[in-house]
């Protein structure tokens, strides 16, 4: 019963988080494009669940294996290779991929290890990569290490995402 409590509220915040991103974006007449790697189309869905949404999102890329990291965004598979699926280069690459093939103006990539397997010394479980870019600016990668289980690290991606969203348009 505790549990159902907390995942309720969390996912209130989650929705109220969104609606308020919706309202930032659309103040500032952005249109979001998402490349969702470890968070599978969660912020798409989100910004997709507000009526109206078509007025500041665009569309959502779930690439969640390296081909279709290549295949849809264009990452380079020397980058994939060199640094890994989960990198800020990786997900740098991805910004500027989804707003080269949306109509976009602002991108966020996330890519990251939910786990609960996956990680490795140098990438544990938890650890996510973002980057967020204006239409015709430098993009901006973050590294962040989250705890939990598998929902708990993509529920904090999520979240660490919008928030992000928000602080980077205002």
């Amino acid at each position: 019963m505790h549990d159902d409590i907390l995942h309720n509220d969390l996912h209130r915040n989650l929705d109220s988080l969104a609606i308020k991103t919706a309202k930032v974006l659309l103040k500032s007449a952005n249109v979001l494009v998402t490349a969702e790697s470890c968070t599978g189309g969660w912020v798409a869905k989100l910004m997709t669940d507000i009526a109206g949404s078509s007025a500041w999102f665009d569309r959502g890329f779930v690439t969640y294996t390296n081909q279709s990291k290549q295949e849809l965004l264009h990452v380079s598979s020397e980058s994939l290779a060199q640094y890994g699926a989960v990198s800020e280069q990786v997900v740098k690459e991805m910004t500027t991929g989804a707003l080269a093939n949306s109509s976009a103006t602002f991108a966020l990539a996330i890519s990251g290890i939910a786990g609960p397997s996956g990680g490795s010394q140098d990438k544990p479980v938890g650890m996510v990569c973002f980057s967020w870019q204006v239409l015709g600016e430098s993009s901006e990668e973050e590294t962040q290490f989250f705890t939990g289980d598998r929902h708990a690290i993509r529920v904090q991606a999520v979240y660490y995402a919008l928030e992000k969203i928000i602080k980077k348009i205002k």
